[in-house]
């Protein structure tokens, strides 16, 4: 206890130099945290609107399909794997999609896209394409569509419109439709806006002439951690010719982004440290060259080495310490500010839509980043206690006290 008493006392000795050291931690580890915060935020925004926006937790096709795409790759004995999906306690919800690649056209251009067959009751359960309408509505009358506003764009057209599309049918005929704009989506993507188009699954039907076929079925869970076993559960009662996939699989680059941003975070971290530990050190060794008179008695006196070797260390953790604790209360404090108010980032929605991310980010931190950040704060104080550290035990005590302090 006394020699945390003194540990404590001696950094005050120099005030204006300890406080300013103090200040760099503090504004170094705010920093430092509310910009992993937007970072994981970020992130975190990106993989959930993914999920929310087209891929689920887990999706179904046929192993062919994922291959070619084709119209005739359809999903085989849907209902039996409708009733397996029905009677999985961690299955929250599922759609079914028919997806065929064609063109739309206007009077004036035409684009590929993917018409998407739809229940659109079911999809609402599934995905967040009806919560991004910013026109119209959502498949509320027959033979309407809904477009996202980049493809709208691209063909030049607008709310209730008129919209041609055609696709090759099951024979190899090129089947042709009229529809009407009836809703206009924004998500986060601009690829997906530019490039799908929903409409109701009855709707293809009459076009086909026949049930509109399969190719797609998405599931959402009722737990993330679940999320192995219930693909497991899923693929052991499907047939063999179907490949039950889930959203890390179907997205590896979103699977790398969100297994990489602990990792991140923690090298971003440290390299703040690391920053911190020269003027740590260099306040230490200032510290211990101020007190080489004092070392010499205290050692002459019969103090041993190892506890004056403590006590400078004990100094660094305090003063790292000190300024750290400040640093997460005011990094904390405001990450959670725009945790709960966001951080507007419309004027750059153009450019972030092109990577999945939201123009309003949530800033987050995850718990375990805390646990890091002590540990590493604690290796750091003690790296930069070393030095001076050693210097003050290596002192010998006849010269150290003729020192003129």
């Amino acid at each position: 206890m006394m020699m945390l008493m003194l540990a404590w006392k001696n950094i005050w000795r120099n005030k204006k130099r300890s406080f300013i050291i103090l200040t760099a931690t503090a504004l170094g580890l705010a920093g430092g945290l509310f910009s992993i915060g937007v970072m994981t935020g970020m992130y975190e925004s990106m993989v959930d609107s993914a999920i929310n926006r087209e891929l689920g937790n887990i999706q179904l096709h046929t192993v062919e399909y994922k291959k070619d795409q084709l119209i005739s790759q359809y999903l085989p004995n849907v209902d039996t794997i409708v009733a397996v999906l029905r009677s999985l306690p961690d299955v929250r919800s599922y759609t079914e999609h028919s997806m065929i690649e064609g063109m739309a056209s206007s009077a004036t251009t035409a684009a590929g896209v993917t018409i998407v067959g739809i229940d659109p009751d079911q999809e609402q359960t599934v995905t967040a394409v009806s919560t991004s309408l910013i026109e119209g509505s959502y498949l509320e009358k027959k033979n309407t569509v809904v477009v996202g506003k980049k493809l709208v764009d691209k063909l030049r057209l607008k709310l209730h419109s008129r919209l041609v599309i055609s696709f090759s049918g099951l024979d190899g005929n090129i089947i042709y439709g009229a529809f009407r704009i009836g809703g206009i989506f924004k998500t986060a993507a601009s690829t997906f806006d530019g490039t799908n188009i929903f409409v109701r699954r009855a709707d293809m039907s009459n076009l086909l002439g026949h049930d509109a076929p399969i190719h797609e079925i998405v599931v959402r869970t009722k737990d993330q951690f679940a999320l192995t076993a219930t693909q497991q559960a899923i693929q052991q009662a499907v047939p063999s010719s179907v490949i039950v996939e889930t959203w890390r699989e179907i997205s590896p680059e979103l699977k790398l982004t969100a297994d990489s941003t602990d990792i991140t975070n923690e090298v971003f971290l440290g390299i703040i440290l690391f920053a911190l530990l020269f003027g740590l050190t260099n306040t230490l060794l200032m510290s211990v060259l101020d007190r080489v008179r004092d070392f010499g008695i205290l050692l002459a006196v019969g103090m041993y080495r190892t506890r004056l070797f403590t006590m400078i260390i004990l100094e660094s953790l305090f003063l790292s310490f000190s300024g750290g604790i400040i640093g997460v209360i005011i990094g904390w404090a405001v990450t959670q500010y725009f945790k709960t108010h966001g951080i507007d980032l419309s004027t750059l929605s153009e450019g972030l839509s092109s990577y999945g991310i939201p123009s309003i980010l949530y800033p987050y931190i995850k718990a375990s980043l805390y646990v890091s950040l002590t540990v590493m704060m604690v290796l750091t104080s003690i790296i930069a206690a070393l030095y001076p550290a050693l210097k003050a035990i290596r002192l010998k005590p006849v010269e150290a006290i003729r020192t003129i302090g």
